[in-house]
């Protein structure tokens, strides 16, 4: 099992920037899939997610209206569109999945309840 993330870069405030996350060795389809993010000091913060209880989409407060996660599951992909990009964006992103079903009370935004994490992608947000 293996995740690879794409994408990261410099970026100026107010800027976008698309993330991507590739899977080999299982298909995206029977997990759960989570963006976080980790900033140098900063606890792991998940920001998006795509719960495979339902299918539905989840985001952070600080993500919401700004961030849209996509999957295109016959490229085996997920995708994370940052707009509006601000410096506090600025983290190592990585992407990770897991098979447990997330309740929709819990919800799927925790990183540590996941097993599988790629190696992660650094943007940074210039003021």
């Amino acid at each position: 099992v293996q995740l690879v993330e794409s994408g990261g870069g410099l970026v100026e405030t107010g800027g976008s920037l698309r993330l991507s996350c590739t899977a080999s060795g299982f298909t995206f389809d029977d997990y759960a899939i989570l963006w976080f993010r980790q900033a140098p000091g900063k606890e792991r913060e998940g920001v998006a997610c795509i719960s495979n209880s339902d299918g539905g989409t989840m985001y952070a407060d600080s993500a919401k209206g700004r961030f849209i996660m996509s999957g295109d599951m016959a490229k085996n992909m997920v995708y994370l569109q940052m707009n509006s990009l601000k410096p506090e964006d600025t983290a190592v992103y990585y992407c990770a999945a897991d098979r447990s079903k997330f309740s929709e009370q819990w919800g799927c935004l925790h990183p540590l309840a996941f097993d599988y994490w790629g190696q992660g992608t650094q943007v940074t947000v210039s003021s």
